[in-house]
C-alpha cells in the first residue's frame, strides 16, 4: 500500500485540566494547529490579549494545565501485515502527556522538536461495515495534556542548584525549558505563556516510507562543477528500490537531469532505517544567488520508494539550491574582516533582524510569511537574521527566502542567558538541533548558523569563567560558563555532521573570544545608540564594526495601528499609560525623550509626536546604513561587511524598534533603508561641528559657520563598473535659493565597492557677516544620475540639530493623479521628513523623504480596490502640528 497521511485538523475540543465541576466544560476548537489563548478568546473566555492592558488579564492562563482531545477513525488497511500507523506531532508547546485509548504513548518537553509514535498495536479494530456507522467502535480517543511551562521552569531551576541561571531578560525559569524564550516576555513583546499543538498533527499509515532526501555536494573553485551524493533515509523497505531524481525546476533542454535506481540492501539500526546514497555530477550547474546578484534557480530533488513489482510506496520531493557560501575572516588593516562571499562574490549584507512575527505562531500562514519576505526585496535588503529567542523558523519562511533570494542568518534557540549542561538538557538539545539542521539543509538561502544571541555578553556581565586559551571542552563544561561547551564544541560538531554546506559562528555577537564590543573582529551589537552611552545617531560612522548584526532606534507605529491597540480615545496621547504599556523597552520614556529633545521641537499631540519619532528612527537608519555601507570599501579592505537593523517586525501591536509594525504597516525608516541600500547609491556628509548634545552651543559653529568640509561617495552592489554623474547643490533652508555654486562630476563607480567622489571638500557660503544672525543654514544635496539622465539616488545632509532650523513657509504642493494611483510632491523650500500616513493595505513606493526645490517626487500608491479615503500627510515643522488630507 502507498503511504497515506491525514492531518488531524478538526474535531478537537479543549479545557483546563481537571474535573468539569471546577474547570468548566469542554470548549470547541476551530482547528489545529492552535494555542490555548486563541481557543479561549474564540470561546469568549478571555479578552483579546493584544488590546489595551488585556495582557495582564490573561496571565493566569500560563499557570494552568490544559487538555486537548479528539477522535479519529482507524485507517483502512492499517491492520494488515507489515503496515505501520504512526502519529506525528510536528510541534507541541511544550511539556505534554499524550494518551491514546487510555494508554500513555508519549511525554514531551521540547517545543522545537517533532515527535513520531508508532501506534499500530493500540488502534481499535476496524471493519468495513463500521465505516459508515454513526458511532464506530474504531473511533480512537487521542488526548494531550499540556503542563504549565511557567511552573515547570521554576521547578527545573530548583532541581539543578549546581547551575546559576543568569538571565538578562525576564526570569530564570525560562532557561532550562526548550520553549520559545520570548513567551516569557521581552523588551519588545508581552508575557504570553502559550501552550497547545502549535504545529500540525498527522496520522500516517505506511508499509515503507522516505524519511528524508537531501544532497551532500561540493562546488569546484570556479563554481562550474558540482559533485556529491544524493542521499535518502528510508524505513521498512529492505530489498526494495529507491529511485532518485534531480532536475532543474521548470525543466528546459539545457539542464542536466540525474536519475538513478538503487536497491536497499540493509538497514542501519534496529528501527529499520536505511541510508541510501548515489553519486552525481553536474556540469555548469544553475547556481542560486542573493537577489540583485543573480537568479535564484532551484532543483527538484526526489526519492521514490518502489516495491519489487515497481509499484510506488512513498515519495519525498523538495526544492533545493546549489551555492558556495564563505565567511571571510582575514587579517587586514582594520583587524580581521567579517563578510559573506556567495559564489565567489562579496556581499554587503544590509538587512534586518527577525523576531517571531506573532505571539501566537499557529496563526501564521504561508501568505503572511511570503508578504514579510517580499518586504525585504522591496527595500533592497540582502539578509535576514533570525534571532535566537524565538523558534526554528517555519518551512514557509525558508521557502520564501529561497524563492526571493534572501540570505538567512539563523541563531540557534538560545538567548540572553547562561544555559545549563545537565545530561537531560543536552540530550533534548541534540535532538532539537539535529532535526532542525536536517529540515533546513538544502535551502540555499540559509548561509550561517550562530550559536546564540548575546550569551557571551551574559558571560561578560556576570564575570563567568572564559579563557580563550583553554581548548579543553570538558573544562568548559565544568566552568561557571558551561554553555561554552554547547556553542564551541557540540553545535559546530552537529552542524558539520548534518549540513557541511552551511557556515557556523559561535554566537552573536562574537569575535574570536575577544570582548563582544571589540569592533575589530567578528560581529557586534551596536547599542550605544539608544542603549548604553546613548550616543547621537549622527555619529554612527564612528560606531561601526566589522559586521553590525544589531542596532536600532524606537519609533511609534502609524496612527492607524495605535488606534487599533488603544481602544480608549482618552489614552491616545504621548506618554499615556496605554502607550507606555505597549512599549516594553526599559527606560524607553527617558531614551526616546532624550533623542527627541536633542533633535526636534517636541510636539504634544499624538499625530505630530508619532511623526517626530518616526523621522528620528528614519534619520538613524539613514546615518547608519549610509556610513556603514560606505565602509564596504574595496576588495581587501572591507571595513564593514554588513548591517542588520533591530528589528524588521513585531510580535504584537506596540511601540518598538521595528521598521514595519505587527500589521505590516511600514514606518518611514523602512523607506530610509530602501534608499540607502539601492543598487547604486550616493551619500553626502559634512564634518560634524559643535557638541550641541551637551546643551551649551555656539549657534554659529553648530549651523556650519561660513562653510564646512564635506564628503560625497558612491556605494555600488553592481557586478560591473557603471558611469554616472554626480551633481551637488547647496541650498538655503530658509529661502530655497542656492548659496554657492554647485559641483558636477562625471564618475566611473567601481563594481561592488565604494567610490569616493569628493573628500574633505570645503564649501564657502556667502553671508552678510560673521554673525550667527546673518548666517543662512544650508543643505548639501547630492543627485546621482545615469548616462541617460535618470535619477538613480539622492541624499541630503542637513545642519544639525534640526530643531534649530526654521521650517515655516515651505510652500508644498501635493497633486494626486486622476486615477489616484500616483502622487506628485514638490516644494519651494527644503522639506524634512515628508510622510504619508500609512495603514494596513495602503502603502506607497516611497515615504519619509526630503523635498528639495527644483525636484518633484512622484510616489506610487498601492491600496485595496474600493478604498477611497484621502491621503493624510505631514512634515517636520508643519505649522498645523498635525496632518493634511488630499
Amino acid at each position: 500500500m502507498k503511504t497515506h497521511s491525514q492531518e488531524l485538523k478538526t474535531g478537537w475540543s479543549m479545557k483546563e485540566h481537571g474535573p468539569e465541576e471546577t474547570t468548566g466544560p469542554w470548549l470547541a476548537v476551530n482547528q489545529v494547529p492552535s494555542e490555548v489563548h486563541l481557543d479561549l478568546f474564540a470561546n469568549k473566555k478571555i479578552p483579546d490579549p493584544f488590546l489595551d492592558t488585556n495582557e495582564l488579564a490573561v496571565q493566569w492562563v500560563g499557570e494552568k494545565d490544559w487538555v486537548y482531545k479528539t477522535t479519529f477513525t482507524t485507517p483502512q488497511g492499517s491492520q494488515e501485515h507489515g503496515v505501520t500507523t504512526a502519529l506525528v506531532f510536528r510541534g507541541l508547546d511544550t511539556f505534554t502527556t499524550i494518551s491514546l485509548n487510555g494508554t500513555t504513548i508519549l511525554t514531551t518537553e521540547n517545543m522545537h522538536t517533532t515527535y513520531r509514535v508508532d501506534i499500530s498495536t493500540l488502534l481499535l479494530p476496524f471493519t468495513p461495515e463500521e465505516e459508515t456507522a454513526e458511532k464506530s467502535s474504531a473511533q480512537n480517543a487521542l488526548g494531550i495534556t499540556f503542563h504549565s511551562a511557567l511552573l515547570r521552569g521554576g521547578e527545573l531551576v530548583d532541581t539543578h542548584p549546581e547551575h546559576t541561571f543568569h538571565v538578562r531578560q525576564t526570569e530564570a525559569g525560562r532557561v532550562p525549558v526548550r520553549k520559545a524564550q520570548y513567551h516569557w516576555g521581552w523588551d519588545w513583546g508581552p508575557i504570553l505563556m502559550t501552550a497547545g499543538p502549535w504545529r500540525p498533527i498527522v496520522l500516517e499509515t505506511f508499509v515503507a516510507r522516505v524519511e528524508d532526501v537531501w544532497v551532500e555536494y561540493r562546488l569546484s573553485g570556479d563554481v562550474r562543477t558540482c559533485e556529491g551524493e544524493i542521499c535518502a533515509k528510508v524505513e521498512g523497505c529492505t530489498g526494495q528500490w529507491v529511485v532518485f531524481s534531480l532536475q532543474p525546476q521548470g525543466g528546459g533542454e539545457d539542464g542536466e537531469v540525474v536519475r538513478e535506481k538503487v536497491r536497499v540492501e540493509s538497514t542501519d539500526d534496529s528501527e529499520g532505517i536505511a541510508t541510501v546514497k548515489v553519486p552525481f555530477t553536474l556540469h555548469s550547474p544553475a547556481l542560486w544567488y542573493p537577489h540583485g546578484y543573480g537568479p535564484q534557480p532551484r532543483y527538484i530533488l526526489s526519492a521514490e520508494l518502489l516495491d519489487s513489482d515497481d509499484k510506488p510506496l512513498d515519495q519525498r520531493t523538495k526544492l533545493i539550491g546549489f551555492r558556495r557560501a564563505a565567511l571571510i575572516q582575514d587579517p587586514d588593516a582594520f583587524g580581521k574582516s567579517f563578510f559573506f562571499r556567495v559564489n565567489n562574490i562579496d556581499i554587503f549584507a544590509g538587512g534586518s533582524c527577525w523576531i517571531p512575527p506573532d505571539s501566537f505562531l499557529s496563526r501564521m500562514t504561508r501568505e503572511r510569511y511570503s508578504e514579510w519576505m517580499k518586504l525585504l526585496v522591496e527595500s533592497n535588503q540582502a539578509m535576514i537574521r533570525v534571532w535566537g529567542g524565538g523558534i526554528y523558523e517555519d518551512d514557509a519562511f525558508l521557502e520564501a527566502a529561497d524563492e526571493l533570494g534572501i540570505l538567512v542568518w539563523h541563531d540557534f534557540a538560545f538567548a540572553c542567558a547562561s544555559y545549563p549542561v545537565f545530561d537531560a538538557f543536552l540530550a533534548s538539545v541534540e535532538v532539537e538541533v539535529r532535526q532542525n539542521l536536517r529540515r533546513f539543509r538544502g535551502h540555499p538561502s540559509v548561509v550561517v548558523w550562530a550559536g546564540n544571541n548575546e550569551d557571551y555578553q551574559v558571560q561578560e556581565r556576570y564575570k563567568l569563567e572564559y579563557d580563550p586559551e583553554d581548548t579543553d571542552p570538558e573544562s568548559w563544561r565544568r566552568s561557571t560558563f558551561p554553555a561554552r561547551y554547547i556553542y564551541e564544541h557540540l553545535l559546530p560538531k552537529w552542524v558539520s555532521e548534518e549540513d557541511p554546506n552551511v557556515l557556523y559562528h559561535p554566537g552573536s555577537p562574537w569575535g574570536d573570544g575577544k570582548h563582544t564590543s571589540d569592533s575589530t573582529v567578528g560581529d557586534i551589537h551596536q547599542w550605544n545608540i539608544w542603549h548604553g552611552q546613548m550616543i547621537p545617531y549622527q555619529r554612527a560612522a564612528s560606531l561601526s564594526g566589522r559586521f553590525v548584526s544589531e542596532f536600532g532606534m524606537e519609533a511609534y507605529p502609524h496612527l492607524s495601528t495605535i488606534h487599533r491597540f488603544v481602544t480608549d480615545p482618552s489614552q491616545r496621547h504621548p506618554g499615556s499609560m496605554m502607550m507606555d504599556f505597549h512599549n516594553k523597552a526599559a527606560g524607553h520614556a527617558r531614551r526616546l525623550a532624550t533623542y527627541l529633545s536633542e533633535n526636534f521641537l517636541v510636539p504634544a499631540d499624538l499625530a505630530s509626536y508619532t511623526h517626530a519619532t518616526q523621522i528620528l528612527q528614519a534619520e538613524t537608519m539613514r546615518y547608519a546604513y549610509k556610513s556603514w555601507r560606505r565602509m564596504w570599501g574595496v576588495p581587501g579592505a572591507r571595513q564593514c561587511g554588513g548591517a542588520l537593523v533591530w528589528q524588521l517586525n513585531d510580535a504584537w501591536p506596540g511601540v518598538s524598534w521595528s521598521i514595519v509594525d505587527y500589521y505590516g504597516v511600514r514606518k518611514p525608516a523602512f523607506y530610509a533603508i530602501k534608499r540607502a541600500l539601492t543598487a547604486v547609491d550616493v551619500g553626502v556628509s559634512r564634518e560634524p561641528s559643535g557638541d550641541w548634545t551637551e546643551g551649551h552651543v555656539d549657534p554659529f559653529e553648530v549651523l556650519g559657520g561660513m562653510g564646512c568640509l564635506f564628503d560625497v561617495w558612491i556605494a555600488s552592489s553592481r557586478r560591473e563598473r557603471v558611469e554616472v554623474q554626480v551633481v551637488v547643490r547647496f541650498i538655503s533652508v530658509a529661502s530655497g535659493e542656492e548659496v554657492a555654486e554647485g559641483i558636477t562630476s562625471r564618475v566611473i563607480a567601481d563594481a561592488n565597492a565604494t567610490t569616493e567622489v569628493l573628500a574633505d571638500q570645503r564649501i564657502k557660503v556667502c553671508t552678510a557677516g560673521d554673525s550667527p544672525d546673518n548666517h543662512d543654514p544650508f543643505i548639501i544635496h547630492a543627485v546621482l544620475r545615469s548616462n541617460d539622465g535618470r535619477i538613480l539616488a539622492t541624499d541630503t545632509d542637513w545642519p544639525q540639530p534640526l530643531k534649530y532650523l526654521d521650517f515655516s513657509n515651505r510652500n508644498i504642493r501635493v497633486e494626486v493623479s486622476p486615477s489616484g494611483e500616483s502622487i506628485t510632491v514638490s516644494a519651494s523650500r527644503p522639506v524634512k521628513g515628508f510622510v504619508f500616513e500609512e495603514r494596513e493595505r495602503l502603502t506607497f513606493s516611497d515615504n519619509g523623504f526630503d523635498l528639495v526645490p527644483g525636484e518633484e517626487r512622484v510616489v506610487t500608491v498601492r491600496r485595496e480596490s474600493g478604498h477611497s479615503e484621502g491621503f493624510r500627510w505631514t512634515y517636520i515643522g508643519d505649522e498645523r502640528r498635525g496632518t493634511q488630507s488630499c
